[in-house]
């Protein structure tokens, strides 16, 4: 039994190059969520803040992501300017990786995440919407492995950070003992961020917490080779946009993929909707015959996505200083694993699932879900 038909395998060969640009760019989405759950602690040192402090990067990063994603449908009117977007976006997160390490400022390293997190918002929207225009019904399949890139990705960033995490207390104080400060006083540190803002932080102060002193992280070692990994990306979206013939330089040739451009276009009124586009995505006249129902599935829809996405994203990011807080109290390098295996896991249930929603219908995927 073949594992694929003819039909989906020709519709690849056919679009081979843009969907693997497009996989490619959900690979930077990926690397760029999963790396601040192990270095929250190094960058708390870097930037010589508290932890209540630091933890507002997390914030920073996902509201942009809300905001980005809202942001992508602005770039879905041509061709052109989905690419370029993916281009301009991915070429943001390489110079974020790259920039991290001189963010001293918790201010600074905030901004540099929004900036990061509009990046992945954009790119979210941008790669799915074009895939559904490539593929259109058979889109499933390619999908599923669009979001199996991310969990690649994201299984990635952490094996890189990992050797340069920092072993003990990476801000030293003035007053700094071999006595005073251990690797253990770093498990106390982590531990107590497993909290967040519960009752594990009023007693932190009892520990070696210090924002003032000698800083000892090696951690930018980790971003500027995220920043060289996920150089390709651009590139291979820059190669699409010269195979399309939509560099300025080929301007005087057609385009290849005309139809996408028109089919993502809905009219020429649109183009008089102006700000308005931004909030008004559809036509209202045509949900007014729709049941109640089309309304109810797409809200607990959306509902879902959002729960889900939100547990991931605060799983990946606590579950290294949960790792070494009592009562497990897992080693350092031990620890540092955890994300990797964590984002392994769902990367090999999205493989299992581009397979699964090529042989069976929504439907049977949903109850199977729900066993």
């Amino acid at each position: 039994m073949k594992l694929l038909d003819e039909r989906i395998l020709s519709l690849f060969k056919r679009h081979w190059r843009q969907t693997l640009t497009y996989w490619s760019v959900f690979f930077s989405f990926g690397l760029c969520i999963a790396f601040l759950g192990p270095t929250i602690l190094d960058l708390r040192c870097q930037t010589q803040s508290t932890l209540q402090q630091i933890t507002w990067v997390f914030f920073s990063q996902q509201f942009f992501l809300l905001v980005g994603s809202g942001l992508g449908g602005r770039f879905k009117k041509t061709l052109l300017s989905s690419l370029s977007a993916l281009l301009f976006c991915t070429l943001v997160i390489s110079l974020v990786f790259a920039i991290i390490p001189l963010c001293h400022h918790i201010v600074l390293l905030s901004v540099a995440m929004a900036l990061a997190g509009k990046a992945m918002g954009v790119i979210d929207t941008i790669a799915n919407l074009q895939l559904v225009n490539l593929y259109q019904k058979d889109s499933a399949i390619f999908l599923q492995a669009l979001h199996f890139f991310i969990g690649l990705g994201a299984l990635v960033s952490p094996l890189v950070a990992d050797p340069f995490l920092a072993e003990g207390n990476c801000v030293l104080s003035v007053n700094w003992t071999a006595n005073s400060s251990s690797s253990s006083d770093l498990h106390h540190l982590r531990s107590s961020m497993v909290h967040g803002h519960g009752s594990g932080l009023h007693n932190i102060s009892q520990y070696p917490l210090y924002t003032e002193g000698v800083v000892i992280t090696r951690v930018s070692y980790a971003f500027w080779i995220m920043a060289l990994i996920n150089l390709p990306v651009p590139v291979a979206v820059l190669v699409l946009m010269s195979h399309e013939r939509l560099l300025p330089c080929l301007s005087s040739s057609p385009p290849l993929l005309n139809r996408n451009s028109v089919s993502s276009t809905s009219s020429t009124g649109d183009s008089d909707r102006g700000f308005w586009r931004f909030f008004i995505c559809c036509n209202l006249s045509k949900l007014k015959s729709r049941p109640a129902t089309f309304f109810i599935l797409h809200a607990l829809g959306g509902a879902i996505l959002f729960m889900t996405d939100g547990i991931i994203g605060s799983y990946a990011g606590f579950v290294y200083t949960f790792a070494v807080s009592p009562p497990l109290l897992m080693g350092h390098k031990t620890a540092g694993c955890l994300d990797s295996i964590f984002w392994a896991s769902i990367t090999v249930g999205r493989l299992a699932f581009i397979y699964l929603s090529y042989r069976y219908t929504a439907p049977k995927l949903l109850s199977f879900c729900l066993v």
